[in-house]
């Protein structure tokens, strides 16, 4: 099993010959760098979207050893553990905290207002409280959004495509997210245009998985649709089985659900996020306030279908749906 020095060492290594930035730090500065993180670096997607951060930092010049330090702390999905994390990184005195969800951000708001903090894809900054506005933030928080609120019509809308009859679709959410909260009312608004029936289906912990897919059986749901969370995605691999299981076609926003045997992902891309955000970290070690650097939105989306999971659910994917994507899994 990999450990979380031997990721880093591995990312960093090589690169100490790469030019350094002219004006990325003061000379001989080195930055302490905290991350407030959920999925630990073993689990394949911590090691690929926080890979893609490492790389980025690599770009602009930052060497882990060199010229920065970083202090990673892991949830593991388990989300009172946020707080005690966040002020271990307070303590520290890092230069900048760099969070990838609206829980872990406002965690951190809360453990700090001075410390600047490195947004890596909220869900509804603007709605949750974590920034005045995208253009201004206005306070110690900025970085990029992923505006899941509308992300969820596109997907009941790939479903339907995927799915022509499908007229009952459940979607599985975590009660205790805001954005999640704003996700389903902006699912049903969404599913109402599309004839759908949509059935919301709670789950905060690993144990509500089994009583979640009991009950879309008894709803007799054609298609389900997993938003993003922590617990879930640490637990994707159950999902997906429960999924394949019950024989419902599956969609979520990240692919990496469909290389444990999901049906199809639409997203923005959260590699590009990660990437994107150790500019902000740059551009905050150089000086920059957090409450002038406006909030980026995704530019990049992927759409990504498994075609064995359709054939094993016995599934045509319309070629107007295969032509669309960007990638295709055999």
């Amino acid at each position: 099993m990999i450990t979380r020095r031997v990721f880093v060492g591995a990312l960093a290594g090589g690169i100490v010959a790469a030019p350094l930035a002219a004006a990325a730090q003061q000379a001989g500065k080195v930055y302490r760098i905290g991350i407030l993180a959920n999925v630990p670096l073993t689990d394949s997607q911590g090691a690929r979207l926080w890979g893609a951060f490492i790389q980025g930092l690599r770009e602009l010049g930052y060497v882990e050893g060199k010229n920065i330090t970083i202090e990673w702390r892991f949830s593991e999905g388990k989300y009172e553990r946020l707080p005690e994390l966040a002020a271990d990184l307070v303590r520290l005195k890092v230069d900048v905290i760099v969070a990838p969800a609206t829980q872990n951000v406002a965690v951190a708001k809360q453990a700090t207002g001075t410390i600047p903090i490195v947004m890596t894809g909220s869900g509804d900054p603007v709605g949750s409280g974590l920034v005045v506005s995208l253009a201004r933030p206005g306070g110690n928080v900025t970085g990029l959004a992923v505006l899941s609120t509308e992300i969820v019509g596109k997907q009941l809308g790939l479903l339907k495509e995927m799915i022509p009859k499908v007229s009952r679709v459940a979607i599985l959410w975590n009660p205790t997210l805001q954005p999640h909260r704003r996700s389903v009312e902006a699912a049903k608004i969404a599913a109402h245009s599309l004839g759908i029936q949509l059935h919301a289906l709670e789950a905060q912990r690993p144990d509500d998985l089994e009583r979640a897919f009991a009950a879309m059986t008894r709803e007799r749901v054609g298609a389900l649709l997993v938003l993003r969370d922590a617990v879930f995605l640490l637990h994707s691999r159950r999902i997906v089985g429960l999924a394949a299981k019950s024989r419902l076609p599956a969609m979520s926003e990240g692919k990496d659900e469909l290389d444990n045997g999901g049906l199809m992902a639409y997203g923005p891309s959260l590699s590009d996020n990660f990437r994107r955000a150790a500019t902000y970290v740059d551009k905050i070690l150089k000086g920059a306030k957090p409450a002038d650097l406006p909030v980026e939105q995704p530019t990049k989306f992927e759409l990504v279908i498994n075609l064995k999971t359709a054939k094993a659910l016995g599934l045509t994917i319309p070629q107007s749906l295969l032509l669309r994507a960007d990638e295709v899994i055999q």
